[in-house]
């Protein structure tokens, strides 16, 4: 604002304008210089690198200042849990895993039957994973709600890998084994990731990928029922949507039993009514957790009345009696299926870990308490290591049954184990009683199972969030159904690896304005009213600034700096006389990104502009002075805060 003064006034307004500026220099408020943090050596800045990354949760803390005896009663119950909480259990908490033990078997039992046949597998093979893997995951587990046991995404993922080296129908006894030296490798790949800390490997697998593969995984699962659902004998081996639906018109005038689909679409619609009255009323959960068993009794006492299996409905037939034998020497230690084992066994073990992590995360977020990954690794690859030796195929945490054990209400993993003693119980006695249960009845089961798995609401909610990760969550969804679950999961994995290089080669960057009325500086598209500061260009990196992407980081800065010398040229504006760079985000920076600032630095000289830098973290900063990078452009040039380096280059401004 302008105002016109007389002359003797004039002379009156300039010893008054001299003196405020005297006065504004004077008392200009103190400016911090940044800290540069104390120098480590080699060793000291490599262990706290080493402990960063692998021991962030600092596990010895609990050893510190104890007496030996008491480290070695802490070791044995970080290894065995169960001998910490097992010290207060009592009877009111065995009462709810009781419960909580026998709902679950009810649902796991016929689960379990269904299960082995996606796996190529005999039905007892999948009572026997049942069995042994609970009871080694109560002892070594710490989740408390976790139901252990088959599940269908790992059962058809292994089956269709196993398929793919052996036929399980001419070689089935090569496949079975094949399966177990699987499961050992499975088993060996979860200990070392949970030993060597490395579980941070799994998280590489996002989100949106899991949800798109999950319900790729339902709909191929879904698909590969129809077999069992309609009666057909011959189908097609392949998981494809497009082979699949070809098998099943083709087969439409001779090949589907119309006694089959009636048992199967009536116990279909029974289980799908069952889980919606669960679903709407918790309380009644055990109602879709007992439908399984309850279906498996009536369809299979409907069958040996009827005697409808002499009219080609396919039954079980019998299912072997007794517990798990040893399989030992059934596992390829040597020879040309070693490797294929290998291979096999460490993507069917990543997926079983992804899975089971993520269920126990859930329920000990809803329950307020902590799980180790690390050590819940180490305790499902040993389970599955014993398991390989005791038949079993690979076994994980199912979420069907995690939330039916939820909401029965269990306290701790007894639940599991009063789970294995039913399944015990069903292998020494009852199992010649599944001789009669129809194939479509398994089917069945298998298809109202799988419905879980497709989650609509997540879909939509990635779509709103993240383009990218809608496109991740599809990619991986029609890689499974249209392709192979291999060829979806290599989708998933390489869509998840894209989006982080993309993040971290081309970072995002913004010009900073000041807000009205306050010394903050924020994105300027993000705040239409923020300003910009007249010959000050503000520009602030979101990201370290690695070898990856200083090259883009330069080059995205400088098409900043031309576009607003040439908006300013256009509008007749000072020119930009100060850029500087935010570097608050910027949390590490390599030899390649002090490279960059160099040469950044030479093309400002260049233009007659001085680099400015505001709020270094002390990593880099640190870098910066052993480059002799602060040197280069001045101590001087090194602000705490934006306002700080505004204040000083452009005190005219500042002070307006």
């Amino acid at each position: 604002m302008s105002h016109r003064i007389s002359s003797n006034d004039g002379v009156q307004g300039t010893e008054v304008t001299n003196s405020a500026s005297l006065q504004y220099h004077s008392e200009a408020p103190y400016i911090h210089k940044v800290g540069i943090p104390p120098k480590q050596n080699l060793l000291q800045e490599f262990t706290a690198t080493l402990k960063e990354t692998f021991f962030a949760d600092d596990p010895i803390r609990q050893f510190k200042d104890q007496p030996l005896s008491r480290k070695f009663i802490i070791g044995i119950q970080s290894v065995f849990p169960i001998l910490e909480w097992g010290r207060h259990y009592n009877l009111t908490k065995f009462k709810g895993d009781l419960i909580a033990g026998l709902t679950i078997a009810s649902l796991c039992i016929p689960q379990d039957i269904g299960y082995a046949k996606l796996a190529n597998l005999a039905p007892h093979y999948g009572l026997y994973s049942s069995f042994v893997p609970p009871l080694i995951y109560a002892f070594m587990g710490s989740s408390r709600d976790i139901a252990i046991g088959p599940v269908a995404v790992v059962s058809l993922l292994l089956g269709t890998l196993l398929r793919d080296e052996i036929d399980p129908d001419i070689h089935p006894h090569e496949y079975r084994r094949l399966a177990f030296t699987a499961t050992f490798f499975a088993g060996i790949t979860q200990v070392m990731l949970g030993f060597f800390r490395l579980g941070f490997l799994i998280d590489f697998l996002s989100h949106a990928a899991v949800v798109g593969f999950m319900a790729g995984a339902a709909i191929t699962i879904a698909l590969q029922q129809l077999k069992g659902l309609l009666g057909i004998k011959k189908f097609t081996k392949k998981t494809d949507i497009v082979s699949v639906m070809r098998s099943v018109w083709s087969t439409v005038d001779h090949g589907w039993n119309w006694q089959t689909i009636v048992i199967g679409v009536t116990f279909l619609a029974f289980l799908l009514l069952a889980k919606y009255i669960g679903k709407k009323n918790r309380e009644l959960f055990w109602v879709p957790a007992i439908a399984p068993l309850i279906s498996v009794i009536l369809s299979t006492f409907f069958v040996y009345i009827t005697q409808v299996d002499k009219q080609h409905v396919a039954i079980v037939g019998n299912i072997k009696k007794g517990v798990n034998p040893s399989s030992v020497k059934e596992i390829f230690f040597t020879g040309t299926y070693l490797a294929k084992g290998f291979k096999i066994g460490v993507v069917a073990g990543m997926i079983a870990l992804t899975e089971a992590i993520a269920i126990g995360r859930t329920f000990a977020t809803m329950k307020d308490y902590q799980i180790d990954g690390n050590k819940e690794m180490v305790a499902l690859g040993i389970m599955n290591v014993v398991g390989s030796m005791t038949s079993c195929y690979v076994a994980t945490g199912s979420f069907s049954r995690s939330a039916v054990n939820y909401m029965a209400g269990c306290h701790t993993a007894v639940s599991n184990i009063v789970m294995s003693c039913v399944v015990l119980l069903t292998l020494a006695l009852i199992t010649p009683l599944f001789k009669y249960t129809p194939n479509a009845i398994l089917a069945s089961i298998i298809i109202s199972a799988v419905v879980g798995l497709i989650d609509i609401e997540a879909v939509i909610l990635i779509w709103k969030i993240d383009k990218f990760d809608f496109a991740a969550c599809m990619g991986a969804f029609f890689g499974v159904v249209f392709v192979s679950v291999e060829i979806g999961l290599l989708i998933a994995v390489s869509i998840s690896f894209a989006k982080i290089l993309l993040q971290v080669t081309r970072p995002r960057t913004a010009i900073l304005g000041k807000l009205p009325r306050t010394t903050v500086y924020r994105n300027i598209l993000q705040y239409p009213e923020a300003t910009k500061v007249p010959g000050v260009l503000i520009v602030r990196v979101d990201s370290a600034i690695y070898f990856s992407n200083s090259n883009y980081i330069r080059e995205r800065i400088l098409r900043w700096l031309g576009d607003e010398e040439e908006y300013l040229k256009q509008n007749h504006q000072p020119r930009i006389q100060y850029l500087i760079v935010e570097m608050s985000p910027v949390t590490e920076i390599d030899t390649g990104g002090i490279h960059a600032l160099e040469d950044l630095h030479k093309s400002l000289q260049k233009r007659d502009i001085q680099l400015v830098l505001a709020n270094p973290g002390p990593v880099v900063i640190d870098k910066l002075h052993a480059s002799k990078f602060i040197d280069l452009i001045g101590e001087d040039k090194i602000f705490l805060t934006v306002a700080d380096a505004v204040m000083t280059c452009a005190p005219k401004t500042e002070q307006a």
